[in-house]
């Protein structure tokens, strides 16, 4: 049953100060930005409705259903903690943590150390303009859209504090109006801007019932307290249809934390600490039912032994993950997946398999590469399969021959399951390419199938940590222009062998259509061209840098290229 009342936000305020209102270990984090938060409030003042709260009530003295966090005053947040008995009744937030939240943190704290103002002459008629800011004097000083109307900033926590105690608007305005006089220059217009504006955040802070809660309550006597988390999570996916959706992911994570509350920390830890590889929270659910054998486990066959598992082996977990990040730095890798959000994680999750699975205490996983060249026998081999797995594209999301998240998983898991304990199967995983087969996959490094391999991981080996595309241009090193008055074939010139990085402004200025030779040999544009050459791999025979000799040129910087991915491969 649900019981439906209505409070003062001030009045929630106070009670999320006191810890009435607490977050269950279910709930996730605090996701809201500062834009949505300032519209938050210029929603309260304008009276308009934003949705009711939710909240499981827990009665003092009784232990309750789940472990809980209190709400944070600047965004970074609290573990959530056991306790047996409630010292008084608490609203377990089940839908609203991020308004609720959003009203905490404006109203009494700071946000990465900013703090909310509200700008006192706004127009009120309109809108009320809210902003977060570390520095007031950082914050407009006129109206954007006039220029000659004055901006006056105040913070809300101040503000909040000098109405708490006047218990009114009307003397904490006129107070204002006479402290910054000299500054603003009052008129009776502005005057009165500044008295709606105060009298629209006093009446919907202090004065008025703004926040609807529905206090949801279950008889323990009727449901055994597994049953009752079970309403609790049902319920919480229900009212996902509404407000800042979870993913699934999330509810994947609320479900794992409700067997314990340990998940939590163990979730946003690993989370945090092995970001640098692209270790999100759903590629870290992923890998824990990977470990056991699972790839494919739906909401509704997630249990305990889920939590169990990943919390009785975070040490073998963690250490794995240690190790798989070195792998990626002897490997030459770690570049290509740092800090990037589009590289696929498929990769990392296998060489975490191979690595989980010896048969070694945990201790000793992180000492498995200290001689990688004579004690390490599954070094090579995952290197070799993670390169050609790489350039033939096996996991790009499109154009492979399979779905690389559910079909690839499911039939490299099948061969891994096999090969336990042993040596990483490389060649296992090449035989299951061929028979599936994956389009155009090859172990051939000819200058033939340079065309077929993955442009974006090609341009890692040639440029490593230097490899930003979002900052250059694929740009012809030999202008097609210019290449098509030599009749080549399309093919030859729109090639690997003829591409490079270039920066926007060289390759669309300076450079634009002119001859190679001409354009490399000015110190205008080029003006270390000993570095360029070894930057970009061109032929240092200069004799092949003119466009009539292009066959010959890309034949060079083919042999090139084949030569650099048998270097890098070993």
């Amino acid at each position: 049953m649900a019981d439906w009342e209505k409070y003062k936000l001030e009045e929630v305020i106070e009670d999320i100060k006191e810890d009435k209102y607490v977050l269950p270990v279910i709930q996730r984090g605090f996701v809201w930005n500062e834009e949505k938060m300032e519209l938050l409030f210029d929603s309260l003042l304008k009276g308009n409705s934003f949705g009711s709260i939710i909240v499981l009530e827990e009665e003092k003295d009784s232990k309750p259903l789940f472990e809980f966090r209190k709400f944070t005053k600047n965004g970074e947040e609290e573990i959530s903690k056991p306790i047996d008995f409630l010292p008084h009744a608490h609203k377990f937030v089940i839908d609203g943590q991020q308004r609720l939240q959003s009203f905490y943190i404006g109203i009494l704290g700071h946000l990465d150390n900013k703090t909310l103002y509200f700008d006192l002459l706004g127009d009120y008629k309109t809108n009320y303009d809210f902003r977060f800011s570390q520095d007031k004097n950082k914050l407009n000083t006129k109206k954007e859209d006039d220029h000659k109307t004055p901006c006056f900033w105040y913070p809300i926590p101040d503000l909040f504090k000098l109405m708490k105690e006047a218990n009114e608007y009307d003397s904490v305005a006129e107070d204002l109006i006479e402290q910054y006089k000299e500054q603003y220059n009052f008129d009776e217009n502005t005057k009165k801007t500044v008295k709606e504006n105060l009298k629209a955040f006093y009446k919907n802070v202090f004065n008025q019932d703004v926040i609807g809660v529905a206090q949801v309550k279950f008889n323990k006597k009727q449901f055994s307290e597994t049953e009752r988390k079970e309403k609790v999570l049902e319920l919480f996916k229900r009212l996902n249809d509404g407000g800042t959706q979870l993913s699934a992911i999330d509810l994947i994570a609320s479900k794992l934390k409700s067997f314990n509350y340990k998940m939590e920390d163990f979730l946003r830890k690993l989370e945090r600490d092995f970001k640098d590889i692209n270790l999100t929270l759903e590629n870290l659910i992923k890998l824990i039912f990977i470990l056991q054998d699972n790839s494919v486990k739906q909401m509704s066959q997630i249990d305990e032994s889920d939590t169990t598992f990943a919390l009785n082996n975070e040490t073998r977990i963690i250490n794995t993950l240690l190790m798989v990040r070195e792998f990626l730095k002897q490997a030459d890798l770690y570049e290509y997946y740092e800090n990037s959000t589009n590289r696929s994680f498929v990769p990392i999750f296998f060489i975490a398999y191979s690595i989980f699975h010896k048969d070694i205490k945990d201790a000793d996983i992180l000492h498995i590469w200290d001689k990688v060249e004579t004690s390490s026998p599954d070094f090579n081999p995952m290197k070799k399969w993670i390169y050609y797995s790489l350039l033939n594209g096996v996991f790009r999301s499109k154009g492979a021959g399979w779905t690389p998240y559910t079909t690839g998983i499911n039939c490299i898991l099948n061969i891994m399951k096999n090969h336990q304990k042993e040596i990483f199967p490389c060649e296992e995983l090449f035989d299951l390419y061929r028979d599936y087969p994956l389009k155009n996959f090859t172990l051939q490094n000819t200058i033939s199938n340079l065309d077929k391999f993955d442009d974006v991981f090609l341009y890692y080996l040639i440029y490593g940590k230097e490899f930003r595309f979002r900052k250059n241009d694929i740009d012809h090193i030999m202008p097609k222009k210019i290449l098509n008055n030599y009749h080549y074939d399309d093919t030859m010139i729109n090639s690997i062998k003829n591409f490079q990085l270039l920066d926007y402004g060289t390759n669309r200025g300076v450079k634009k259509d002119k001859p190679f030779k001409e354009w490399i040999n000015n110190a205008e544009y080029v003006k270390n061209k000993r570095k360029y050459i070894s930057i970009h791999l061109i032929p240092e025979n200069e004799s092949l840098w003119t466009e009539d000799k292009f066959p010959e040129f890309t034949k060079s910087r083919g042999e090139m290229l084949v030569n650099l991915i048998n270097k890098k491969i070993g």
